[in-house]
């Protein structure tokens, strides 16, 4: 199969440094495209000016026809001849024009004419003149529109002069300018407009590389990136995706380790109790049985906690400030009083009833240890904000950030009827870090706790 590859088509790959080349040669080649566009089909004013090179090619057809032409005829075909562009002038042999031509006298800035002119060449020369020189009065010529005019003289065969001279070279010089000006203008934009759909081809999977690290963020079952794009990106985008399986993989083994792990604590726990029975001391009995029943609630509250974060739910869009204002109703059902204050309707995409548990878990522990909260939404650019406030004791500054670790609960919460075994907040914080967000505690200077939740808005 090597020796049949040779004989293959070449494929090139698709990488970034041939996309750069190809929009470079695409800018360039449109900008000279629609300029001879722009040039063919804006009509005579936007033609080629007439060079030098130019008039000379007119200047041999109508020097041979003129030359053929009885003396009578010339100055009329002369005129005949004569565009807007260029005039034509016959001035005979016994002008005084002629007679400086012939004599090289009184005539400025003598010049033989380059090979243009084929055979003319020998009995041709260039000359300039103002409108002082002795030339000037002889030339049908506007010395104020153009005071440094060159001409072309050309002698026939009877020593006649046909004398060849632009009519418009202030605008010739305009034309150039507006024909440079047009070409730079299209090459400026059609550079521009292949450069942004360039980018934008390039741009799309890097694009959809941040978009799915974002997904990832707040959802670490997301779907692998579609491999598409130039080599290079083909390669970031493949190593990503072997990151992300990575990731999934030691999060799975995690969670299901430790979901094990706090199973297999019930066994124990429940010989435990049935040895307890035969104790006959009831004291000593009945504080085996509080330890077993506190060890019991905290292996419960671990298995809830690791088969939420093993089952979770989709992302998708819901209403925010509903299911805010669905918390403080259902306290409410309990005789609880939780205000809410904030937009009616908010849409926000993530895992509504595992932020539902979040929040709840805040609401509830200011129930159990402070007063009854008041919960606000905001929504600042780029994010939303859920405030809980309570109007309770607070708790010891240096403890802000104890209350997220695992089974940690401050002294005056030590009882597991009213204190928990110390994974609500855990649970709030594992759920907003999920979303991309964070949890942040602080004492209220008028006393109290606040809790903010941000989360992103993606």
């Amino acid at each position: 199969m090597r020796w049949a590859a040779r004989f293959l088509p070449y494929r090139p790959q698709d990488t970034i440094a041939r996309r750069f080349a190809l929009t470079i040669m695409a800018a360039v080649t449109s900008a000279a495209v629609l300029s001879g566009m722009v040039v063919s089909f804006a009509g005579a004013w936007l033609q080629p000016p007439a060079n030098d090179a130019g008039l000379a090619q007119a200047a041999i057809s109508i020097t041979h026809a003129i030359d053929v032409a009885p003396p009578a005829l010339r100055p009329a075909l002369a005129a005949a001849t004569t565009t807007r562009i260029y005039r034509v002038e016959w001035h005979a042999v016994d002008d005084p024009l002629a007679a400086m031509l012939r004599q090289r006298a009184g005539l400025n800035d003598l010049q033989e004419p380059l090979a243009w002119l084929a055979d003319l060449n020998p009995r041709s020369l260039m000359f300039a003149a103002t409108a002082d020189s002795p030339a000037a009065a002889h030339l049908h010529h506007d010395f104020l529109s153009d005071p440094h005019p060159r001409f072309l003289a050309i002698r026939l065969k009877d020593d006649s002069w046909l004398i060849y001279a632009h009519t418009h070279r202030g605008r010739d010089t305009i034309v150039r300018a507006l024909r440079v000006g047009i070409v730079l203008t299209f090459l400026l934009l059609s550079a521009a407009l292949v450069s942004l759909v360039a980018a934008r081809q390039l741009s799309r999977p890097i694009e959809r590389i941040a978009e799915a690290a974002r997904q990832f963020g707040t959802n670490p079952q997301a779907p692998p990136i579609e491999e598409t794009g130039p080599r290079e990106l083909r390669g970031v985008i493949r190593a990503f995706n072997a990151m992300q399986g990575q990731i999934q993989k030691f999060v799975g083994y995690r969670t299901a380790m430790l979901a094990a792990i706090s199973h297999d604590l019930r066994t124990p726990l429940t010989r435990m109790r049935l040895r307890g029975e035969f104790v006959e001391d009831v004291e000593q009995q009945a504080r085996l049985f509080r330890d077993v029943d506190e060890m019991q609630a905290m292996v419960d509250g671990a298995l809830a906690f690791f088969r939420d974060d093993a089952n979770e739910e989709a992302v998708t869009a819901f209403d925010l400030g509903g299911l805010l204002t669905i918390i403080a109703d259902e306290y409410a059902d309990q005789g609880v009083a939780v205000a809410y204050a904030g937009p009616s309707h908010a849409v926000y995409r993530g895992r509504p009833f595992a932020l539902k548990r979040a929040i709840t878990n805040l609401v509830e522990n200011a129930v159990r240890h402070a007063t009854p909260p008041s919960v606000t939404l905001e929504d600042p650019p780029g994010s939303m904000a859920i405030i809980v406030r309570d109007d309770g004791p607070g708790i010891p500054e240096d403890a802000l950030e104890q209350v997220f670790s695992p089974f940690f609960r401050l002294d005056r919460s030590r009882n597991r009827v009213t204190g928990g075994v110390g994974l609500g907040l855990t649970a709030a914080l594992a759920i907003v870090r999920g979303h991309g967000g964070d949890i942040t505690l602080t004492n209220r200077p008028e006393g109290g706790l606040e809790a903010r939740v941000t989360l992103p808005v993606t």
